[in-house]
């Protein structure tokens, strides 16, 4: 028998998951003696305002959860963002709610991954114009954070024959031994003896607009850097001055930037993809959803909180 009943779990979803993913999640909430409610394609916040009132758990992809939002979940014990990014989440406002945030580290980090590497492709055959282009094979590959996705990009470069650097200040030493990547002391080294940059950071007070003209123009030519994290840890207005001094730079992002139409001006240089999509492979939807759907249970049922992202 459950340890509990009648949980009332929402699955609130702009950009819906697929049905194989829906139907998985609601196997792992039913079985446990909970209720599923589905809340997709909303296009009104007033919609999610009236879902979450009486719910005890919340599922969501890029949906925002806020101070409102959370105010009127006068029930609500977790929210769990199926993915890796959290910072559609109101962190502060959760904790001062008493409501748990959780993420699913990991369960699209390969999707991600391999889309980095599409774009390195890309980018390194001059966007497939027809011309001659370069091989990655012997390059310097500088991963920037070494988490989930990081290492997932790390085994691929592996097999691309390229030569691998990490800065990441988290990750255990034996992680990297065991991969055997070379670490760097900092950024600053990193971005300098990398011929491409793959950033994977998380968008911080420390990291937002951190990559500019000190990182970025730093890289030995021609230099390419490789966004799949965030578009606020790059500092637009400096990017964009090293790519109009360097006509040997290019920028490929999985983030469209604000400044699209500046970036846009840098024809053969610049790609970025028309919507956020490292995860949206058919796999990764399915592995976020179901991990996020087993999480809340084990929450509920053991008081498990190890992904926890809030104080």
């Amino acid at each position: 028998m459950p340890v509990f009943k009648m949980k009332k779990i929402l699955v609130a979803t702009q950009k819906p998951f697929a049905a194989v993913a829906v139907d998985g999640i609601r196997d792992v909430v039913e079985n446990a003696g909970c209720q599923l409610v589905m809340l997709e394609k909303y296009t009104d916040k007033a919609e999610l305002l009236d879902a979450v009132a009486d719910v005890d758990a919340v599922i969501i992809r890029s949906d925002k959860i806020d101070e409102e939002v959370l105010s009127a979940a006068k029930n609500l014990k977790i929210v769990v963002r199926a993915g890796a990014g959290y910072d559609n989440v109101d962190l502060d406002a959760a904790t001062a709610h008493g409501v748990c945030v959780m993420n699913t580290p990991g369960q699209n980090a390969n999707a991600v991954a391999e889309l980095a590497f599409g774009m390195m492709v890309y980018a390194y055959r001059n966007m497939y114009n027809g011309t001659s282009g370069m091989e990655l094979k012997g390059k310097k590959l500088g991963i920037h954070a070494y988490g989930n996705v990081g290492r997932n990009v790390g085994r691929i470069a592996k097999g691309f024959g390229m030569d691998i650097y990490i800065y990441d200040c988290y990750t255990p030493q034996e992680i990297i031994d065991a991969d055997c990547v070379k670490r760097v002391s900092s950024a600053e080294e990193l971005y300098a003896m990398c011929d491409v940059v793959s950033v994977h950071i998380p968008a911080t007070p420390e990291t937002k607009k951190s990559i500019g003209k000190v990182l970025a123009g730093a890289m030995p030519k021609p230099a390419l850097l490789v966004n799949t994290a965030r578009k606020e840890v790059i500092n637009e207005p400096e990017l964009l001055e090293v790519m109009a001094c360097r006509p040997d730079f290019k920028y490929v992002t999985d983030v469209a930037p604000d400044a699209l139409d500046e970036f846009a001006k840098f024809e053969g240089r610049f790609f970025a993809t028309p919507k956020k999509m490292g995860a949206q492979t058919a796999e990764a939807n399915v592995n976020a959803g179901i991990a996020a759907a087993k999480q809340i249970v084990d929450f509920f049922e053991n008081g498990n909180e190890r992904f926890r992202v809030n104080k």
